[in-house]
């Protein structure tokens, strides 16, 4: 058999692809589940140093950043869009505007974690040791989910950087897209985690 026809004839799973990416997509679902559990329970237990802790954030930054991480997944749509239409330049612009807001809501949050890090109001600070037991809960599942989530903003860009260079080299086309739809879905997952992270932490006062 040539080349041609055994390239022709490669095996693709798309279903199987797509359902193993939302399978991971589950279990991403269940570990910040139980970390929305345990913030429930601990806000109801100390609700009023929930409610001061929460004071303490800049909500004006955290919804600048809402706006950044939901404008960002309108550009990963248009980025899949445009590579189902074969307009791989196209693509390629907008996932890397979708890169950029990415990095853009990771140097927001550095500076609100540096504005925190400057009062004392992280673990183990001196300073945090001296607050009710109920706001040292507060910033340390603050420190944690934002952080974790910042974690997964990271990966999500490291993923759709690998994706654009492989609309570049033809990896990904019209007809070969099921990567780019995946890497779409681990992105929106990052922006519905943050949607529910802004009420609980930015608007809790």
């Amino acid at each position: 058999m040539s080349t041609e026809s055994q390239a022709a004839h490669v095996h693709r799973d798309d279903f199987g692809a797509k359902l193993g990416m939302w399978l991971f997509l589950v279990t991403e679902i269940n570990l910040f589940g139980g970390l929305f559990v345990a913030y429930s329970y601990m806000r109801h237990k100390y609700p009023a140093d929930f409610h001061h802790g929460g004071a303490e954030l800049n909500a004006t930054l955290g919804v600048t950043n809402t706006i950044v991480l939901l404008t960002s997944s309108l550009t990963v749509v248009l980025a899949i869009m445009a590579i189902q239409e074969g307009r791989r330049a196209a693509s390629r612009a907008y996932l890397a505007a979708t890169i950029g807001l990415g990095l853009t809501f990771l140097v927001i949050k550095t500076f609100e974690w540096s504005a925190k890090f400057h009062h004392g109001l992280y673990p183990s600070a001196p300073h945090l040791a001296t607050l009710p037991h109920g706001e040292q809960i507060f910033f340390g599942l603050y420190f944690t989910m934002t952080g974790l989530h910042g974690l997964h903003v990271l990966i999500g860009i490291s993923v759709l950087t690998v994706m654009a260079r492989m609309i570049g080299s033809g990896k990904i086309s019209q007809d070969k897209n099921v990567t780019l739809e995946n890497g779409g879905l681990y992105w929106h997952l990052v922006d519905v985690i943050w949607i529910f992270l802004l009420p609980l932490f930015y608007l809790a006062a």
